[in-house]
């Protein structure tokens, strides 16, 4: 995965995050998003709502980076 540097990570614009209120987990790149759904459930203080939205972010980002996403609903990581 590309990291990021904090002055890269700053000028991301929020559409650029899973949760971007929060600006939490980028979706820059295929690792970025394995990422973003590997830590999905460790991002607190969101509410459902905002947890379907990011998680709609995610599912785009993967079919735009081509990541293989089995899970239907962010209710089934980790099931």
């Amino acid at each position: 995965m590309t990291k990021l540097s904090a002055d890269d990570r700053n000028d991301l614009g929020k559409g650029a995050f899973a949760f971007p209120k929060e600006r939490k987990e980028p979706l820059e790149n295929a690792g970025h998003v394995r990422n973003a759904i590997a830590r999905f459930n460790q991002v607190k203080g969101v509410s459902d709502d905002e947890r379907d939205a990011a998680w709609k972010r995610i599912r785009a980002a993967a079919k735009e980076f081509d990541v293989e996403v089995s899970e239907k609903s962010w209710r089934e990581i980790g099931k």
